[in-house]
Parts: C-alpha cells; structure tokens; sequence
C-alpha cells in the first residue's frame, strides 16, 4: 500500500516522538519500498522553520535529504492535476497545505498517515 506522510507524522516519526502512534510508526517502518512525502511538507517545513516557528536539530538542507534517505521516503511533487483538484474541495479543512496533502491522496490512490482527523470529510483513507 502506497502511503504519503502528513508533515506532522515525519516530523514525529524521524525524532521519534511520543506523539506518532505506534500503528503509524509500524505502518511508516513496515512498508519502505512505499513512502511517499509531498514536497508540500518539505515547502510547510521551511516556512515554519523561516519564521521561528519550528526549530531542526541540523540544517534543513543537510536533515531533509538525508531523512528522505535512509528512510526510503520519495518525493512526491505537485501536479496540475493535484492543483486542479485543490480548486474543487470543499472548504472541511482550511490549511492550504493540507488540502494539498488532501488533493494528492485522492489524485494518487494513496494513504495519508495523519493525525488530523478533518481529513476524514474528504474520504480518503487515512491511518494513525
């Protein structure tokens, strides 16, 4: 099962945080050939971190690659047909990041390991 990582949930999952359930973590470390994180989070990541909101234990161009790595975790870039679909949801969740990380689950066919429960009006399948 093809699954794409919520921002929050990489984030948790690779400082091993408390906060990642352990169904989550087994689903991110049983499946590695399957990962997927939007260049969205990579993109949310760097803002929050560009205006003090979030601080990284290395710098973001040393941490993210290596992260995406030795996790196995690929790139999923933003296509028009994403975007289109973002112009189309209905307005349950108001972050634009996340109605990106919406708009690519259901475009791709994928799971979204999240925690947000609002993602839940949009159908997709998503596990925590």
């Amino acid at each position: 099962m093809k699954l794409l990582l919520d921002t929050h949930t990489f984030l948790w999952f690779i400082s091993k945080s408390p906060k990642i359930t352990l169904e989550a973590r087994n689903q991110i470390t049983d499946n590695p050939d399957q990962l997927f994180l939007s260049i969205v989070s990579l993109w949310e990541i760097a803002i929050k971190v560009s205006i003090g909101k979030l601080t990284l234990q290395q710098p973001f161009e040393t941490l993210f690659p290596h992260q995406l790595r030795i996790n196995g975790i690929k790139q999923l870039e933003v296509s028009v047909s994403h975007t289109a679909l973002v112009s189309k949801l209905p307005f349950h969740h108001n972050d634009p990041f996340d109605r990106m990380l919406i708009a690519q689950a259901i475009t791709e066919n994928v799971a979204i390991i999240s925690a947000d429960k609002a993602f839940d009006a949009y159908g997709v399948d998503r596990l925590w």
